[in-house]
């Protein structure tokens, strides 16, 4: 088989990997060598002076010990198994990059035939790509559970991000869909890298020339959808993540069926693509505007309401903390009021030490009024004709992707006027939906 068909196996079977972050990783090139990383660089995207950037993504080998049920490449499916050689891979990234196809490369593995041969065979492949061929460029790679913390630190060495999958949510579910991986043995390599990492930061203060460990962090991926876990028990588990291991980002990946298993969603169930978005969603109020697991979400309301994004959910639940006065509001407390995010924030901070602000002045600082609106005041004053009705607000409040009668996005129809129950409407405003 000769490489091209490799490429198109592995890289085929690399898709359900979630890559597409920023690099936050500064190189700049240097003499002698090839290629350099940038903070902008991420994968399937933009960069911020509009070029389009992207990595290489694929695996090593889809060959695999593990018998993970969710996964495409379990030792129990019937593929056709192949792996790139340290060289071929090596050569591979090379070429693209000299062929400006690539800017980086994104590296996954199946489990060859345990986890530390799988690490030594990646390792090969990226010190060839480092010290042969002088590769500067941005690698992102995924460390194997279970590997011994030697094969973990020299693999860290040679990458500028590390993410070690999680997948599940919770034990329990490990043990029925993924039985050759545990907890432990995730979270271990977890924390040798976060514990590298700071070690790391250290060494680079006192020494100017250390070598760098994972400098852009590392990040992990949860599967949304494959087992019965909450919304509650993922976003719990993504708190705590952040907390303990200093992750850059946790991903989610909507469960698509690849197989039959009584284990398993049927195949015929859509990947619940609207859950796995208001995850995005409220990871967002987690990093950025200073919410807790705690109070988006409870044993009591375990998911997300589908029609309202997380941020527009709780301000509905929490109607006797509005409506806020725009000028005179703490900046925690406006980074709650749906239609204004941080930048916004930090813009009616700033104005609003010069004079008070109105409406007009909002509007021109990119606030959502359409949103906004609902929840604030100006001088004491509600927004002047707004009409606070039930299907004012609703409208303004749902997101323009979803239709209420449907569990998934649909295109909407030029020749059919929606269709909204007055009693969904209520509900969906006392957040009872």
């Amino acid at each position: 088989m000769d490489i091209y068909d490799k490429l198109t196996i592995l890289s085929d079977s690399a898709k359900y990997d979630v890559a597409c972050t920023s690099s936050g990783v500064n190189r700049s090139g240097k003499q002698g060598t090839i290629g350099s990383a940038a903070k902008a660089g991420i994968c399937h995207s933009f960069s911020a002076d509009g070029r389009c950037i992207s990595l290489l993504k694929v695996l090593m080998t889809n060959i695999c010990v593990f018998d993970c049920k969710y996964c495409v490449n379990r030792v129990s499916n019937d593929i056709v198994r192949v792996g790139f050689t340290p060289v071929e891979l090596a050569e591979l990234t090379i070429n693209f990059y000299r062929r400006n196809y690539i800017e980086g490369l994104f590296l996954s593995s199946g489990v060859i035939k345990n986890p530390n041969n799988t690490i030594e065979q990646m390792i090969k492949a990226l010190e060839l790509l480092r010290n042969a061929y002088h590769f500067g460029g941005y690698i992102h790679v995924k460390a194997i559970p279970g590997a011994d913390s030697e094969l973990i630190t020299r693999l860290g060495l040679l990458a500028d991000r590390m993410s070690i999958n999680i997948e599940l949510p919770s034990q329990e579910s490990l043990k029925l869909l993924a039985p050759d991986k545990t907890k432990e043995s995730i979270l271990r390599p977890m924390g040798l890298i976060s514990t590298k990492i700071q070690e790391n930061s250290t060494d680079l203060v006192k020494f100017r020339h250390a070598s760098k460990f994972v400098p852009a962090g590392q990040s992990t991926q949860l599967i949304v959808g494959a087992t019965p876990d909450t919304d509650h028990k993922i976003l719990t588990l993504t708190e705590g993540l952040y907390k303990k291991y200093h992750l850059k980002r946790v991903f989610f990946s909507a469960y698509m069926p690849v197989a039959e298993h009584s284990l398993l969603p049927s195949v015929d169930i859509k990947p619940p693509l609207m859950r796995e978005h208001r995850l995005y969603q409220a990871d967002w109020l987690l990093r950025f505007y200073g919410f807790e697991a705690k109070e988006l979400l409870n044993e009591q309301n375990p998911n997300f309401n589908l029609q309202v994004d997380p941020k527009c959910n709780w301000a509905l639940n929490h109607l006797e903390k509005f409506p806020l006065e725009i000028n005179k509001a703490p900046y925690e407390m406006l980074l709650r009021v749906p239609g204004i995010g941080v930048t916004s924030a930090m813009r009616i901070l700033t104005a609003r030490r010069s004079s008070p602000i109105d409406f007009s002045g909002l509007k021109k600082m990119g606030i959502v009024l359409k949103r906004a609106q609902y929840f604030i005041t100006c001088k004491g004053k509600i927004m002047e004709g707004l009409k606070i009705t039930s299907d004012e607000a609703i409208r303004a409040l749902m997101s323009d992707q979803f239709k209420l009668t449907s569990h998934y996005p649909e295109q909407l129809s030029l020749f059919r006027e929606p269709f909204i129950r007055s009693e969904d409407v209520q509900q969906c405003l006392t957040g009872q939906i």
